[in-house]
């Protein structure tokens, strides 16, 4: 995601207190501070919430939206998985709109995982060009619709262990491709003028968390190939290999120290917008997603999680730091072109009996910071 400066929900979290003092007379509102930040609900019964958003980009200036999200566990027993399905909307005063969904839905005895992610949009996306060489001033600015669809159907092969197909669907039309003002132009990349891109594939995954917002503890890993064609409805003829490994250690009470590896690798004729894209609001945060891409990507995390802290029984932070590099094939990675990122990010509980935080993190790059809000933790 790209960054933004997201200040509602945390402000009326460190001010809960206060207001909820001040409105004793007023029992509605009480309520309605009670239900949003004291969730009552068992671990086992459906959890429902929807609070605003508000952040600031250059590109689109004011923005507005809501986010929600829908916790659930198949046929209400507490000893099955946590499901959760996050939706956010959002819309500018230029006409700029958007509605992601993003969902990891576990099946009675985990006989099924559904895990995807929905994106439909009209919104900016910056271009800096393509490669490890690429300047930080002066970007491009795509103007475009653009739609997303990628899912995963994934059934059970042993324990912790899915395999099943996966379908991806990436759509950019209506595109003004402006380049910038200052500066030199960018070379017009290829998918400028728009791409549907239809992609069918695999995944093997394993899979032993219980709580995919916030993993206490256990392994997540993902291999999956993609393979686009047009005579699949594309435009364009590539395939692509990813691998994804996240592991989870509890230390001491309530602290966890996570890390994980993600690479990229991508052979063919690409679009520009289904490069291997590095930064947004899951890995090397305060990066700009797309700030560097190429047809390959190595990417690694680690991070170290208070949740909560041992004085607090609702609040806590998290440091973290990453590394990431691109490159056009597996042979051009260089060391001197190695991207750093870190910083830190404060927590609230929202759903103590579920073990939800809301998260803000602040990530710091050579090149400034970026701000980033959502439900449940980067990985």
């Amino acid at each position: 995601m790209r960054p933004i400066i997201a200040t509602t929900c945390l402000l009326l979290c460190s001010t809960f207190t206060a207001v909820r003092a001040q409105t004793e007379q007023n029992g509605w509102v009480n309520r309605q501070l009670n239900r949003f930040f004291n969730d009552t609900t068992s671990a086992a019964e459906k959890s429902f919430r929807i609070y605003p958003t508000l952040g600031y980009a250059p590109e689109t200036g004011i923005e507005l939206g809501a986010s929600s999200l829908w916790l659930f566990r198949a046929k209400g027993d507490s000893t099955n998985r946590l499901s959760e399905v996050q939706a956010f909307t959002f819309f500018t005063f230029k006409a700029q709109y958007g509605l992601w969904i993003d969902n990891a839905i576990y099946g009675d005895k985990d006989k099924w995982f559904f895990l995807g992610r929905t994106r439909i949009q009209r919104f900016p996306l910056l271009y800096y060009g393509i490669g490890q060489h690429t300047e930080g001033e002066n970007p491009a600015v795509v103007d475009a619709n653009y739609i997303l669809l990628r899912q995963r159907v994934l059934r059970k092969i042993s324990r912790n262990l899915f395999f099943g197909p996966e379908i991806d669907y990436q759509h950019l039309y209506s595109v003004d491709f402006n380049q910038p003002e200052e500066g030199e132009h960018h070379l017009l990349p290829a998918g400028s003028n728009g791409t549907t891109n239809l992609g069918f594939g695999a995944a093997l995954v394993y899979d032993n968390r219980h709580n995919v917002l916030n993993v206490r503890k256990g392994w997540f890993g993902e291999l999956s190939y993609l393979g686009y064609h047009p005579s699949f409805a594309s435009d364009f003829q590539f395939g692509s290999v990813n691998l994804d490994v996240r592991a989870f250690h509890p230390v001491k009470k309530n602290n966890v120290l996570a890390w994980q590896v993600l690479g990229n690798f991508i052979s063919g004729k690409v679009p520009f917008n289904q490069l291997a894209l590095m930064g947004g609001d899951m890995m090397m945060r305060g990066y700009y997603q797309g700030r560097y891409r190429d047809k390959n990507m190595l990417a690694a995390q680690v991070e170290y999680r208070m949740l909560p802290f041992s004085f607090s029984k609702r609040f806590g932070a998290t440091v973290f730091a990453g590394t990431a590099a691109v490159a056009p094939e597996l042979k051009a990675f260089q060391l001197d072109k190695t991207q750093f990122a870190g910083g830190a990010g404060l927590r609230y509980l929202l759903f103590p009996k579920k073990d939800i935080f809301l998260r803000l993190d602040v990530g710091m790059t050579r090149e400034g910071p970026g701000f980033y809000f959502f439900t449940g933790e980067a990985f």
